[in-house]
């Protein structure tokens, strides 16, 4: 009997690319009385080329879209200018470049640390506690989406559902304290100069070459043991990302909003394993024991505002393990989801 395959298959990046910047009707609507620039602090990295994107394809054509980053990897850099992204290369710990940016009374900061904070945990609160109170102080006049984690709430009883925006903030581990670090510079600096800010916990968002799923679909494709010690998981496209980003303006306010940005479904590992097996042929191989607490969090508030995410988790399913299947280019980056002690 063949594998359920409901949906169209994604064959290559470019059509990867085009369907993770494409704006939705919705967002166009939210988007129509937008003003001014908009400038991306850290947008080299894995979410910042595809959001970046699409905010070039949705805002006006008058606002300019500006992306600052290092950019290590040049090809980042040239796929956000290949997308009409204007790109400034710059060290943002480097106060003197920090200050020559362009003002723009819209920014995204998505600048941060998660691997390798084991070991380095100096350089891990610099960018995550150092740099953001740089920022909110640099860009005061703006309004600013800040990109957090879900990570700076504990570990949930499943049956709970996961975290509210409101519950008491329980980070384990480095990472996940100065995330929260991260956020209290935002608040400080909302509460003294009066910035509308929205702070975003986003856990685990999505895409072919990187996320939760293609860690399981790796696993399962090869036979190797799928750890279900965190058995339960929340997963959001990264274009529903995105959008809900570029949304989010219009919810910045002193004090800052806060908005667990997820998928809407608590989601079996297990679960995911066994369809991701039978999209691929593949039996797969557990270990451990789900527990009766995992990192997640409760999307209530998201999906009042914003309403479902428009991507099921099944058309990910797919889309992954057929990406898996015609060995599709990956970012090798684990997200380490299985972590439950709080060491990255």
């Amino acid at each position: 009997m063949e594998a359920r395959v409901t949906v169209p298959l994604i064959e290559n990046e470019p059509d990867l690319e085009r369907i993770l910047s494409a704006p939705t009707a919705e967002l166009l609507g939210a988007l129509a009385a937008w003003q001014g620039d908009l400038l991306l602090l850290g947008a080299g990295g894995k979410i910042g080329p595809s959001l970046a994107a699409m905010a070039r394809r949705a805002l006006p054509p008058g606002a300019r879209v500006i992306a600052a980053d290092l950019f290590p990897a040049p090809a980042a850099r040239g796929a956000l200018e290949a997308n009409g992204v204007e790109t400034i290369a710059c060290d943002l710990l480097d106060r003197e470049a920090l200050a020559a940016l362009p003002d723009a009374p819209n920014v995204i900061f998505m600048a941060g640390r998660k691997f390798g904070s084991t070991g380095g945990e100096a350089l891990t609160w610099a960018l995550n506690v150092y740099l953001p109170g740089l920022v909110a102080d640099r860009f005061r006049a703006s309004r600013i989406v800040v990109f957090s984690t879900g990570n700076v709430y504990p570990l949930a009883p499943v049956s709970s559902g996961g975290a509210a925006e409101d519950d008491a903030a329980g980070p384990l581990g480095e990472y996940a304290q100065s995330c929260l670090g991260r956020e209290r510079m935002f608040q400080h600096f909302s509460g003294r100069f009066g910035t509308p800010v929205t702070i975003l916990r986003l856990n685990y968002a999505i895409d072919l070459r990187y996320g939760v799923l293609l860690d399981v679909a790796q696993k399962v494709h090869r036979g190797a043991p799928v750890d279900l010690t965190m058995g339960f998981v929340n997963v959001i496209w990264q274009g529903d990302v995105n959008a809900r980003t570029l949304q989010a303006f219009s919810l910045c306010a002193s004090p800052p909003a806060i908005l667990n940005l997820t998928g809407a479904e608590v989601a079996s590992v297990r679960k995911i394993a066994e369809r991701l097996g039978e999209l691929m042929g593949k039996q797969p191989v557990f270990a451990g024991r789900e527990a009766e607490t995992a990192l997640l969090s409760n999307t209530a508030r998201v999906r009042r505002l914003f309403g479902e995410p428009p991507t099921p988790l099944d058309t990910m399913l797919q889309w992954v393990a057929h990406w898996v299947m015609i060995g599709g280019p990956t970012l090798d980056k684990p997200t380490h989801f299985e972590t439950r002690n709080g060491k990255f």
